[in-house]
């Protein structure tokens, strides 16, 4: 029986420091984990004395699965989950780590989970930070708030493997068939007449909604396909009474 561990994918966006991902591979296998993958790496990254900061996980480094974007990366995962230090609305509920370590444990019992971890300077744009389902933070002094690229990835493994699991999230659809989900959310609600016409910025608010509900916990495909229907006949019965003379 395949482990959990195994459906739990640490994924470094963009970093810059080659010896941070070095720290960040010896860190994910330290605590158990073997999935690491790189979001346009710098091209010296298995190079030199950086390499070897990997130290007894240079294997789990060299199978890295290197991506040219992010959307390659999560497209077949269940849920997507990102770390942050920034707030704000747009960026929806943010979990501290240890509770939303939980959710990916019971998530990971029988979905593939991306864990998505920002530049070091900068850490993930709002962009990215759209494409994940739920956002955890790591609670730090406020005083000295940022953390080093592969200390964030030490402590979410670390408190992923201390965690005691408590119930089992059924099978989710990943996030390429969720676009599909979201595409026909927005076609009929613009045919309710719920998203003014012409008002891009209400537009993307709901839909921004919608994915920061969904993506919180993710979708059976049995949800998915009800959705689906629901949508598919709010569109006949529309059309029905446009159709009347």
């Amino acid at each position: 029986m395949r482990d959990w561990r195994e459906r739990v994918h640490f994924i470094l966006v963009n970093p810059r420091e080659p010896g941070n991902i070095g720290a960040a591979a010896r860190a994910v296998k330290n605590m158990g984990f073997s999935n690491l993958h790189l979001v346009n790496p710098p091209p010296d990254f298995m190079d030199g004395h950086d390499f070897w900061l990997a130290c007894h996980a240079t294997d789990l480094l060299e199978q890295a699965a290197v991506h040219h974007d992010l959307s390659q990366a999560v497209s077949d995962k269940g849920l997507v989950v990102g770390t942050t230090r920034r707030t704000g609305k747009k960026r929806g509920i943010i979990l501290p780590l240890r509770e939303g370590a939980e959710k990916i444990r019971q998530a990971a019992e029988h979905n593939d989970v991306a864990i998505l971890f920002g530049r070091e300077d900068r850490g993930l744009t709002n962009e990215e930070a759209e494409e994940c389902g739920l956002l955890i933070t790591i609670p730090t002094d406020p005083a000295a708030p940022s953390l080093n690229l592969a200390q964030a990835v030490l402590l979410t493994a670390y408190e992923l493997s201390d965690r005691n699991l408590e119930g089992e999230t059924p099978p989710l659809v990943p996030q390429e068939e969720m676009k599909s989900l979201y595409g026909h959310l927005r076609k009929t609600l613009k045919l309710l007449g719920y998203i003014p016409r012409g008002d891009v910025d209400m537009e993307e608010r709901i839909m921004r909604n919608f994915r920061h509900l969904f993506g919180r916990t993710g979708l059976t495909q049995w949800e998915v396909g009800m959705l689906h229907g629901i949508c598919s006949q709010i569109e006949r019965i529309v059309a029905e009474k446009r159709n009347k003379p």
